[in-house]
């Protein structure tokens, strides 16, 4: 009995020494700028998380939350410009080199974050986004009246409530959602991700969803307003609109391509894959 009890002591103080040292390594470091309109803020962070919101008036605001001394944060100001990078320290990996940053920035700023695992965060903003990374998901919402460019190797993208913007997204293997996106221009390409847009395609614009092998499912309204052309060269392609048809530069078969007008054909709506499946669905009202 005086074994077992002494046991279960010595473990209790060895995980409270673990915690104790895992405390001793965490480090909350805040860092506040000064800027003007259309402030361009960086950040740079290879492993750990990247959220970003709007806060009140002319100032950045960034908190990092580092969990080891392998990393340090380096910070510059130079101009309307404000840089925050994590510098890897040797022998740093993917959890002694992790920062979580959360960061508060005017709504007119122009954001760049890179990253490799993310994820990444940003929302209601009207500035420019460059958001970068390998397997970070990528979340942004509640953005307007700015270019938003998103590069991935395999992280899933996902855009929610965006408008009046200019997209631009480009992923090897990570899946692409789309919903109520709209913008004078739209383009997703993916090499074999699945793309889904589920929207208005208002606005005017162009939308480009082109993926080499992946499936696009496209979603609207019956009272969409589209110029539509839908190829897949060895998948199947399938449509639940009635078209007015156009005359193309390919021959268009069912099953396989398809083209024509919905309504006043107002915007222009481009899905293009080799070997994936395409669909344009008809939103259940």
């Amino acid at each position: 009995m005086y074994r077992k009890q002494h046991i279960a002591t010595v473990s209790v103080v060895m995980i409270l020494i673990v915690a104790a040292l895992a405390a001793a390594e965490t480090t909350r470091k805040e860092m506040h700028f000064k800027v003007g309109r259309r402030a361009n803020i960086s950040i740079v962070n290879q492993y750990g998380p990247i959220s970003v919101k709007p806060g009140v008036g002319k100032r950045v605001s960034v908190t990092a939350t580092s969990y080891s001394g392998k990393v340090e944060i380096d910070q510059s100001k130079r101009g309307n410009r404000v840089s925050v990078v994590s510098h890897l320290l040797q022998g740093a990996d993917a959890d002694s080199g992790r920062v979580d940053y959360e960061v508060v920035v005017p709504m007119d700023a122009n954001v760049t974050l890179h990253t490799a695992t993310g994820p990444l965060h940003i929302e209601k903003l009207h500035g420019d986004l460059l958001l970068e990374g390998s397997t970070a998901n990528v979340d942004v919402r509640d953005v307007s009246a700015g270019r938003v460019h998103v590069k991935t190797l395999n992280g899933p993208v996902t855009l929610t409530n965006v408008n009046d913007a200019y997209v631009e997204i480009t992923s090897v293997s990570g899946d692409v959602s789309l919903h109520e996106v709209n913008g004078a221009s739209v383009h997703v390409n993916s090499s074999s991700g699945k793309i889904h847009y589920d929207g208005e395609f208002g606005e005017g614009g162009q939308y480009s969803l082109t993926s080499h092998s992946g499936d696009i499912e496209a979603i609207a309204p019956s009272f969409a307003s589209i110029e539509v052309v839908a190829r897949s060269v060895q998948g199947r392609v399938d449509n639940d609109f009635i078209l007015q048809p156009e005359h193309t530069s390919f021959v268009t078969r069912a099953g396989s391509a398809f083209a024509g007008t919905v309504g006043q054909a107002a915007s222009s709506v481009n899905l293009l894959s080799f070997s994936g499946k395409i669909h344009l669905k008809k939103r259940e009202q």
